[in-house]
Order: C-alpha cells, then sequence, then structure tokens
C-alpha cells in the first residue's frame, strides 16, 4: 500500500545529510552497500546501548526522589554510575558451573540479547527515518520479540540448577501468556490502520491531531499492551521470575559478570522498545497532539515539528512509558504467580478477544480509518 508524506514531515537531517552520504557509499558498488549497512545498524545499536546505561541511572534517580532520597550523587555527579557499573561487570570473573551445559550456557545470553536489538530495525522514528521499512513489519516485531523466550528457557536449562530451571519455567509460562495478549491488541491495530508497516499505522492516525490517535477507540488493547509489555519484560509488579525472596536471581543466578551483562541489556533493551511500540501503535507516534488541528505554515524545520510532528515526540511520549516502568516499580507490590496468569489468561485476552470485533465493527461502520490514507495536508 502506498502511502503519501508531507515533505515538510522529512527531518532535513536526512535529506542534506543521510542522502548524500547514502549516494556516495553506493558508488563504490558492493563494499559501499556494506558499509552503508554497518553503519544503519550502528546508528541505532549504539544509540540503544547508552540509552540503556542512561535508563539505568534515570531508574535509580527517579524511585530515588519517589521514596525521598538522592540516588546516585557521587560518580561523575551520578550522572556516569551505570558506566561504572558497566567497567564493574565488564572486569568481574566469570564463574560457570561444573555442569552447566558449556555450549548453551555461553549461548543463553546471546539468544536474549540479539532479537531485544534485532526488533528495532522496523521501529520508525520519523516519516522516512526507519532502518528497514517493511510492508511485514508487525509481523517480524512480534516474531523477534518471542524468540527472547528462548534465551530465558535455555539459560535456566543449560545452568543444571534447580532454581534457575524454576525461574526459567515461570519465566517461559509468564511471557507466553502475555504475549498472546500483546498480539490480539496488536490485531486490533492492524484491522484499524488496514497495513502490517509501522510507519503506515501511524499515518493512518493523523489528520486529526490526538483525537484521531488510536488510544481512544482502541483504549482497552492500549491499555493491555502496555502492561503486557511490563509482564512481558519480567518487570515489577510481574517480576515473579526474579523473586529475590522465592527463587535468588531466576534464569540469570548462575551467572556473572560480562554474561549477567547481557541479560540485563536485554531486558533494558526491550523496556525502552515497548516504551517505543506504545506510542507508534496507539499515541500517534511522531505525530504531534495538535498536528491536523493547527498549523502555523512553513516556518523552520527547528520549529515545525511542534505542530507537524517529528521525532522529538516520539522520544518525548516514549520517555514517558518508560518511566512508567520505573514508577509501577516503586509503587506497586509483587502479584502473586497465579495473579499474574489469571490476569493473563482470564482477563486480558479475553478483552483483546472481544474488542477485537469491535474495531472490526467501527472499521465497518466507517467510525476509524481501516486503511493507511497517511497524507498529511
Amino acid at each position: 500500500m502506498s502511502i503519501a508524506i508531507n515533505t515538510l514531515l522529512v527531518n532535513p537531517l536526512m535529506l542534506h545529510v543521510i542522502d548524500p552520504l547514502r549516494e556516495a557509499l553506493l558508488s563504490f558498488g558492493t563494499l559501499g552497500m556494506l558499509i552503508w549497512i554497518v553503519l544503519k545498524i550502528l546508528a541505532i545499536a549504539v544509540p540503544v546501548i547508552i540509552a540503556v546505561a542512561f535508563y539505568v541511572v534515570w531508574e535509580r534517580k527517579l524511585i530515588g526522589w519517589m521514596h525521598v532520597r538522592h540516588g546516585p550523587m557521587y560518580v561523575g555527579w551520578g550522572v556516569f554510575q551505570a558506566f561504572a557499573d558497566v567497567f564493574k561487570l565488564l572486569f568481574k570473573e566469570v564463574v560457570q558451573p561444573t555442569v552447566a551445559h558449556p555450549v548453551l550456557y555461553r549461548l543463553a545470553p546471546m539468544l536474549a540479547l540479539v532479537p531485544a536489538f534485532a526488533a528495532w530495525a522496523v521501529v520508525p522514528f520519523d516519516a522516512q527515518v526507519v532502518l528497514s521499512n517493511a510492508n511485514a513489519g508487525l509481523l517480524y516485531l512480534l516474531a523477534m520479540t518471542s524468540l527472547g523466550i528462548y534465551g530465558v528457557i535455555i539459560a535456566g536449562w543449560a545452568s543444571n540448577s534447580k532454581y534457575a530451571f524454576l525461574g526459567a519455567m515461570r519465566a517461559s509460562a509468564q511471557m507466553i501468556s502475555y504475549e498472546i495478549a500483546m498480539g490480539f491488541s496488536l490485531v486490533g491495530v492492524l484491522i484499524a490502520a488496514g497495513s502490517l508497516n509501522l510507519t503506515e499505522i501511524v499515518m493512518a492516525q493523523s489528520g486529526k491531531g490526538f483525537l484521531g490517535w488510536f488510544w481512544i477507540p482502541l483504549a482497552p488493547l492500549f491499555v493491555v499492551y502496555f502492561v503486557s509489555g511490563v509482564a512481558e519484560t519480567n518487570r515489577s509488579p510481574f517480576d515473579v521470575v526474579e523473586g529475590e525472596s522465592e527463587i535468588v536471581a531466576g534464569h540469570m543466578v548462575e551467572y556473572s559478570g560480562s554474561q549477567f551483562a547481557l541479560f540485563f541489556l536485554a531486558e533494558y533493551a526491550n523496556m525502552i522498545l515497548v516504551s517505543f511500540l506504545t506510542p507508534i501503535f496507539f499515541l500517534g507516534g511522531w505525530l504531534s497532539p495538535i498536528q491536523g488541528l493547527v498549523d502555523f505554515g512553513n516556518v523552520h524545520w527547528l520549529v515545525n515539528w511542534i505542530w507537524q510532528g517529528g521525532w522529538p515526540w516520539l522520544l518525548a511520549k516514549a520517555f514517558f512509558f518508560a518511566s512508567c516502568f520505573l514508577w509501577f516499580r516503586a509503587t506497586f507490590p509483587r502479584y502473586r504467580y497465579d495473579q499474574i496468569m489469571r490476569l493473563g489468561w482470564k482477563v486480558f485476552i479475553p478483552i483483546t478477544i472481544a474488542w477485537i470485533f469491535v474495531t472490526a465493527l467501527l472499521v465497518y461502520f466507517g467510525v476509524i480509518g481501516g486503511g493507511a490514507t497517511g497524507a498529511v495536508a
């Protein structure tokens, strides 16, 4: 499905810097194409890794303020505390249990980390600013986020520890349960947008400001998706997988040093991913809340994004949801495992199935789109 996008929404940095660089590299043939692909991957992977480091600092500071304390304040005024933790983990000795499976034990952290980063390939940050604008981006996203479960299961089994294995079983059951609820939520988005392409899903919400976003007609799916994302990443209050009072650190209990850091990086990368995907699916992505309602013309790209949309809006929305992860941790007590499973199977899944039919009726009677017309006047 083709999509019309106003050129004013396209970042001038891409028009004047990135496109000429791409053409220059592609002029060198296959070697230039390989260099261009590597640069695009690094352009996403490096910021995500840096974002994880500062996300940890923000978690400690925000929860500290909620608990009426300072949080990190010594290592670079607290800003570089996460980097100190990284160096500590990298220089710690990696202790492997003698009875652990030698290959799978080392493979499990990579199986958890690689899908967490591969999913970013189809995430659009602005109009035409995406690594791969795949037409089946939504299916690719579901596939990548599901693969992370294998890293958790293999880590628990390969450790040859009862605590690790119990944590892996809990994790696999919980992640699969909430993966179903998340998938059904995205079926509603697919019906409303009429496309599997993430850019077209965003543009299907354009033209009416925040009133045209999917958070209104798909409100139950919006709530289910984000709460399921919290459970999918094993964060509080759904962190029984790593219940310290029960099974210590769950599937990661036998890991230390850099291998533990890989699991840590994958968890926080997934949290940031969910924080980006939630506004993309339900809150207009990079679109402005007043886009289509107010327009002051083409003034300058440094201010045009305020009413026409741009990546700063997506970052602001993602920052809010990323902070909600931390807010939940500081606020809610941990659920029992049976409560978590009941919420997923007996509450979320029936709600999503019912609202899929409601969404289909809304599209059929023309209440909401059903196709990514996407033209921004």
